[in-house]
């Protein structure tokens, strides 16, 4: 039998060899296409791919006798803190004195509380902020009167709590009018002792009762 030259032995391990590489590459492929694609609709004759993992789970089957896990509670289903009621709320005028001397302008505040359970909303902006000031049946002035830039903003207040308003209003002693904002002479309220009465209403809550001031 002839013997085989080394170049024929060469070439049969470079033929093995190949077929090894692309072998090896066609596998590389295909597992590639698994993995690039796990969102391709299966065929019914290759088996499904794994689901991924951002996809929703599946609901159970009531069939299969399991139950469905209970869903958590949405937003819309957690009870909403509810406006304010007049019963439970307590509205007083607060000012930073009882008697002021010739010249010194009072200060108004408003005291709030929440006398109910639970905690409530209120509008406490200034648009619904109304200090009335009375000499007996005489209205002399109204905060609402010349007021500008009036502003509304929601705010919680805890059950049990009582809060105080941060800025005063300041009344000039003066009377007011709509017609006579921007005038520099309006009529200015008698001291010598003068008696007036400050009363306030917050979010459609009126104080039941007002404070008395007087003015020297």
């Amino acid at each position: 039998m002839p013997r085989r030259s080394a170049a024929v032995y060469r070439r049969r391990r470079l033929a093995v060899i190949g077929g090894l590489v692309l072998a090896v590459a066609a596998i590389g492929i295909g597992s590639w296409l698994l993995i690039a694609r796990p969102w391709t609709a299966a065929d019914t004759a290759s088996p499904a791919p794994a689901t991924p993992s951002m996809s929703p789970s599946p609901s159970a089957d009531p069939s299969a006798g399991g139950e469905s896990p209970a869903p958590e509670p949405s937003a819309a289903q957690t009870p909403a803190i509810v406006a304010c009621e007049a019963a439970d709320i307590e509205v007083t005028a607060v000012t930073d004195s009882d008697t002021y001397a010739a010249g010194v302008l009072p200060k108004l505040s408003i005291s709030l509380t929440n006398k109910g359970a639970k905690d409530c909303t209120i509008d406490v902006g200034s648009t619904t902020q109304v200090f009335t000031i009375s000499s007996g049946a005489d209205v002399w002035w109204r905060s609402t009167d010349c007021q500008e830039n009036p502003s509304s903003m929601i705010a919680t207040l805890t059950a049990g709590t009582t809060v105080t308003s941060k800025d005063p209003v300041t009344w000039d002693r003066t009377r007011s009018s709509v017609e006579t904002c921007a005038q520099e002479n309006r009529q200015r309220a008698p001291g010598g002792g003068a008696s007036y009465h400050v009363e306030v209403s917050i979010g459609g809550f009126t104080s039941p009762s007002s404070v008395q001031i007087l003015l020297y």
